[in-house]
């Protein structure tokens, strides 16, 4: 058991360690190429924040472990909102002004619905896994599309920027870096689905539960970070952006890609327990980001109840996983 957790902290360590790379080095890449701000912004950062997501889900589909693999995506949404946009709200509250996060708010709300949908009759087949990525792929195009045209729009320069070190690198380090911190992504989500996978045989839960708690929150660590110094700087639209691309890439790509390699199971749990929960909380950053009387704002008081939903729902997840194991002794 000492080894799976020690293998489980040292793969969060690398994965959240090479992730940054991987951005860094995609983003430099990215320009070097004269790739668009707003185009490096929307895809290179948002994708390589989700890249822990995808590699560990794909992984543990590939190995039979479908439940760290919606555990993860589903899990990762419910950090995303409730942990990481409370946490950042509770250091700094956030303005929301943006057009984009105005229509990626109400994308990211039809897009939870089809996820309920499809895990309602406990299992996502491969074609539902394709819908996903078509969905994905289609979504990708709209935003890419709407974005270039909205050239007054900073969003997209200020993602950007959150994207490594620019023109100032290299093109030879950013090709060594990109490829150094895919590496060692795959290295490191091996080595955390492995650690998952045998700390929850020995507290004798399912490797659902393990996946919503400890591998989410380790994969979406890139996104904390990101997130608390975007907000720091003032960047209040790439931190909320942050979450809202992330949470999107993890119900599409994250499971579409998962689902695609093996077709998963989903237990009634997942739909009865975590689904509502990370409905609910969407609906309610959709109220909030909205507001009532002109821009929405998340304010410390509206960040500190995320966080205490977020609490609720890791308290009773623990509990389980205690009860399990008292049970089982």
């Amino acid at each position: 058991m000492i080894s799976a957790f020690a293998a489980l902290f040292l793969g969060i360590i690398l994965l959240v360690w090479s992730a940054e790379r991987f951005v860094d080095g995609s983003a430099a890449t990215a320009r070097h190429f004269g790739m668009p701000p707003l185009l490096i912004g929307m895809v290179i950062v948002g994708f390589g924040t989700s890249t822990p997501e995808m590699l560990v889900s794909a992984l543990a589909a590939t190995q039979g472990n479908p439940g760290i693999a919606l555990g993860n995506a589903y899990g990762s949404n419910i950090t995303n909102i409730a942990l990481i946009l409370g946490l950042t709200a509770m250091i700094n509250p956030i303005t929301v002004h943006s057009q984009v996060l105005r229509k990626e708010l109400p994308i990211l709300t039809a897009v939870t619905v089809l996820a309920a949908w499809q895990v309602r009759d406990g299992a996502i087949t491969r074609a539902e896994a394709l819908i996903l990525l078509g969905v994905f792929g289609g979504l990708m195009a709209w935003t890419i599309r709407q974005g270039m045209r909205r050239t007054a729009d900073t969003l997209g320069d200020d993602m950007a920027k959150e994207g490594g070190e620019g023109t100032t690198m290299p093109l030879r380090k950013a090709l060594l870096r990109l490829s150094a911190g895919l590496v060692l992504l795959i290295i490191s989500s091996r080595i955390l689905v492995w650690g998952a996978v045998e700390i929850a045989k020995g507290f004798g839960v399912g490797d659902l539960i393990i996946g919503l708690t400890v591998v989410a929150v380790g994969t979406s660590l890139p996104e904390l970070a990101s997130s608390v110094i975007a907000t720091r700087k003032g960047e209040h639209d790439i931190a909320l952006g942050n979450v809202l691309g992330s949470n999107l890439f993890n119900t599409l790509a994250v499971v579409g890609i998962a689902g695609a390699i093996h077709p998963m199971t989903a237990g009634p749990e997942v739909f009865h327990r975590d689904m509502p929960v990370m409905f609910a909380l969407t609906l309610l950053l959709f109220v909030i980001c909205h507001g009532f009387r002109g821009p929405g704002r998340i304010n410390r008081l509206e960040g500190a109840a995320l966080l205490t939903c977020y609490a609720g729902y890791t308290a009773y997840l623990v509990r389980m996983i205690f009860g399990s194991y008292c049970s089982g002794d």
